[in-house]
């Protein structure tokens, strides 16, 4: 099981910090890589060779235009999450766009903007049509949330 966090720039990192983190908590593989789709094509293109075999999952992250999502989606047939970042533009409405209007035929899957553990959500989601196991972690995590919330409500009672 593995999974690939791919982001444009290192200021995208505090974005993500919590999905690497949740991730890993579910045992699975990350491995987190910068590549800009503009400014290192090549070696973007590299990496996605490099991985093909042996990734379940690409989360790709950027703001502004958000390209890398899908120009890694166009270059894989590994399903490609995409993770909106909030830029000072248009407060990440730019980004989430640019990735919910892929072309026909190349998909992004894409999460809230900023949203670092939803992206990994559902890239372990994705991921655990192939691992039962994954199944079974991630119901037990959404048991802990709804008690969260019974918790909160009979705190209030």
């Amino acid at each position: 099981m593995k999974i690939a966090v791919i982001m444009g720039s290192k200021s995208d990192l505090p974005k993500l910090e919590s999905g690497i983190e949740m991730i890993k908590k579910f045992g699975v593989e990350v491995v987190v890589r910068i590549l800009s789709a503009h400014r290192t094509p090549v070696e973007l293109s590299n990496f996605l060779e490099e991985i093909e075999d042996d990734t379940d999952v690409i989360i790709a992250a950027a703001g502004k235009a958000a390209h890398l999502p899908g120009v890694v989606a166009a270059q894989t047939l590994i399903p490609v999450v995409g993770l909106p970042i909030k830029s000072s533009t248009m407060d990440g409405l730019d980004s989430l766009l640019s990735m919910v209007q892929m072309p026909s035929g190349i998909p992004v899957a894409t999460v809230t903007i900023d949203s670092g553990a939803n992206a990994a959500l559902m890239a372990i989601q994705i991921a655990s049509v192939k691992y039962p196991e994954l199944k079974v972690k991630l119901g037990d995590y959404r048991k802990e949330m709804a008690d969260k919330v019974l918790a909160d409500d009979a705190s209030i009672q």
